[in-house]
């Protein structure tokens, strides 16, 4: 998965990853937005859900100490991360930046 993660983060186009768990509740909450930033930004960036639980070594590499957690990378490099529920405006926005 490293690898391909790897791959993943390198794209030209926003990359959000939510670093997320099946037993957080918040995490559901954000996955609902998630959904909806999705139909606003269209393809101007790409959304991936990572399970910290099946991926723990990634959570560990980009320091994700709590969920859920969103991290946009762009070109492989780590444009913003913050822990917490986020609301769909504002990832709009930050994600229509970065593209």
């Amino acid at each position: 998965m490293s690898q391909k993660f790897k791959e993943l983060i390198d794209s030209e186009r926003p990359v959000l990853i939510d670093f997320f768990a099946t037993w957080c509740g918040p995490c559901k909450v954000q996955s609902s937005v998630l959904n909806t930033v999705k139909e606003n930004i269209g393809d101007l960036a790409r959304i991936v859900k990572i399970d910290i639980d099946q991926f723990p070594a990634i959570a560990s590499e980009y320091g994700v100490r709590g969920v859920p957690t969103l991290a946009v990378f762009k070109k492989g490099e780590l444009l913003y991360k913050e822990s917490g529920v986020h609301d769909v405006n504002r990832l709009t926005e930050l994600l229509k930046r970065f593209a």
